[in-house]
């Protein structure tokens, strides 16, 4: 008889979802070597690139039911590079390098509260409220400073006078991320259902605005969702007070 083998089976991963997730987090990597070279554009572009992947691999994995633990914490790692960290040294290398201790700061703080926010995310992940975010997400978070570099860019404003309004921003991002602020995730929406012809209208107006101005209309996006979030947690509270009288 033959004697079963006491060595563990290997285990393979599965490419495709995680073909997009490296992707983003080359991204990310790009963004970084980009403001490195002095090319703040493309690192702005390049984080906005990694949120198109960073989306999709989470879809594909679904779409092909190829979900995996391994997916999960290698697209953690992948968020951690692209909405954590590159944000966070791109700003730093395009505005608070002349800052000295506060510019470390300011980059830290959103690169911290990137980590604390994925940490924290993926612990609740099976208790929380699937209808809404606890803290910014890290992809909009970084989506809002990536939107401020890009318009600052494309409009030749003095980074000299916009560096401590930088720094707010970025500090903000930080602190939003590890929040107790509820923001929408969107996954009640039925995106294969059935629609008014208005909101077919609608979101084909909102896509050539977007596609006119990309830099600036992807910032006031995300900066109108990280609004949302105190607004959405006031209005539940203050729902929530009402049922109690």
């Amino acid at each position: 008889m033959k004697q079963l083998s006491s060595r563990p089976r290997y285990r393979g991963i599965y490419l495709l979802p995680n073909l997009f997730t490296t992707g983003a987090m080359f991204s990310g990597f790009y963004a970084i070597t980009s403001a490195i070279n002095e090319r703040f554009e493309i690192a702005a572009i390049a984080i906005f690139v990694a949120m198109i992947l960073d989306g999709l691999d989470g879809r594909v994995a679904r779409m092909t039911n190829t979900q995996s633990e391994f997916g999960v914490q290698y697209d953690s790692l992948s968020d951690m590079v692209s909405f954590g960290v590159a944000p966070g040294l791109v700003m730093y290398l395009w505005a608070f390098s002349s800052l000295g201790s506060l510019g470390l700061f300011g980059a830290f703080v959103h690169t911290a509260g990137g980590a604390l926010r994925l940490a924290r995310f993926n612990t609740q992940v099976e208790t929380a409220d699937k209808r809404y975010f606890q803290g910014l997400p890290s992809p909009a978070a970084a989506a809002i400073l990536a939107g401020f570099l890009w318009v600052s860019v494309e409009y030749n404003y003095d980074v000299e006078t916009l560096k401590f309004i930088a720094l707010i921003l970025t500090i903000s991002t930080g602190l939003l991320m590890v929040s107790n602020f509820r923001y929408s995730s969107f996954k009640e929406i039925d995106f294969k259902g059935r629609v008014p012809f208005m909101a077919t209208i609608l979101v084909m107006l909102s896509l050539a605005f977007i596609m006119i101005q990309p830099p600036a209309m992807l910032f006031l996006l995300f900066l109108s969702y990280a609004i949302s979030g105190p607004v959405i947690t006031l209005v539940m509270l203050r729902q929530k007070r009402l049922k109690k009288k």
